[in-house]
């Protein structure tokens, strides 16, 4: 079941499309191979990805700076 396709259909991607363009700001950034590496250990080591961890990493600091 893990290897199952999953199809979407084109007005479901437009819809996707749509919302992302409406609703999504891409924030870029480049950091090296090496840190890259220590930032996924340190994510996936505390079972959150990449992404998640640096949102949290900037909300943390937001919050800590505003209190």
């Amino acid at each position: 079941m893990a290897d199952e396709k999953k199809y979407y259909s084109e007005s479901s991607k437009q819809a996707a499309y749509k919302y992302k363009q409406k609703n999504i700001k891409r924030i870029p950034l480049d950091v090296q191979i090496d840190e890259y590496d220590r930032i996924k250990a340190f994510a996936e080591a505390r079972g959150m990805s990449v992404n998640g961890f640096i949102k949290a990493a900037i909300f943390a600091a937001m919050d800590a700076d505003t209190e």
